[in-house]
């Protein structure tokens, strides 16, 4: 059965040629995304929990599924625009937790979304682990920082401090590969009709089954409840790690995210890490709407 006829708001989908066969982890789950997007930003709570808890289940890819129409109309329509997206940011960093200063675009509006959906790709050229630092801390300094990340010169910056051959990263934001990588994520978006932003699919390894496509945001039950049926058995989750070495894997998180994944209120997540700024562990580090917290120790 799949979840749509279950009565659930998702699709069932066939793979599409991006996915392959993966030997060690029985499901697939993509998560596809516009880097400048809040809602997506948003997500990613929910996505560290299920990590946390199943991520021996299944590997995680993201796929840029942001187009360039909603930004050619922000040129066209100039203020006006600016204002509505910086609307929407604040009221999304303010209704979910993971902060978003929408200030960014009525200061220094970003006019140049093709070079960072490149940039992303080029960053992935160099491992998929460091693809992913790239992309978390892209979006740390677009949503906290208000960086202008269509810039050169702060996608440089981003690169050499995750790690990244910095000279090579620019080098390959212009090649050939980089832009057939990032056309193979929207030729793969089109063939799942993605018509949402952020939307999950996951897939199995049996190759007969159907993926189930999961369009907006919901609760963490939810994605549970499509695991279980993904694999056709209820897995025992996980339990999160201690919450030091949590934040030294991690390194920079939101109350948001430590609420979400630790099971805990943002206030008994302020107590928590008060204790391990006393220890010199991590640093509180308030931003326009909330708080995040950043691993001290090298």
């Amino acid at each position: 059965m799949t979840f749509s006829e279950a009565g659930y708001p998702f699709e069932a989908k066939q793979k599409g040629n991006i996915a392959a066969s993966n030997c060690h982890k029985p499901l697939e789950l993509y998560s596809v995304i516009d880097p400048l997007c809040p809602e997506c930003w948003a997500l990613e709570p929910i996505l560290k929990k299920l990590q946390v808890e199943y991520g021996q289940y299944f590997t995680l890819r993201h796929i840029i599924g942001g187009r360039l129409d909603s930004l050619n109309s922000f040129r066209k329509k100039g203020y006006a625009s600016a204002k509505r997206i910086a609307e929407r940011w604040d009221k999304t960093g303010n209704r979910t937790g993971m902060s978003c200063d929408g200030d960014l675009w009525r200061e220094d509006p970003i006019l140049a979304p093709y070079l960072v959906f490149l940039a992303i790709k080029a960053a992935e050229l160099q491992g998929k682990q460091s693809g992913n630092k790239f992309l978390r801390t892209l979006r740390e300094h677009l949503f906290l920082q208000k960086q202008n990340i269509s810039k050169e010169d702060v996608l440089y910056s981003i690169a050499e401090m995750v790690g990244l051959d910095a000279c090579e990263f620019m080098k390959d934001i212009h090649s050939q590969s980089a832009i057939k990588a990032l056309h193979c994520d929207w030729k793969f978006a089109n063939e799942m009709e993605i018509d949402q932003i952020p939307t999950l699919i996951m897939f199995n390894d049996k190759a007969e089954d159907e993926g189930l496509k999961i369009a907006g945001s919901y609760q963490y039950s939810i994605y549970v409840t499509i695991i279980e049926e993904m694999l056709g058995f209820r897995p025992e989750p996980s339990a999160p790690p201690p919450i030091e070495e949590f934040m030294k894997t991690y390194r920079f998180v939101a109350t948001k995210e430590l609420a979400v994944v630790y099971n805990m209120s943002e206030s008994e997540v302020e107590t928590t890490m008060k204790k391990l700024v006393l220890q010199q562990l991590v640093k509180k580090v308030p931003v326009k709407h909330g708080t995040f917290w950043k691993y001290t120790l090298s």
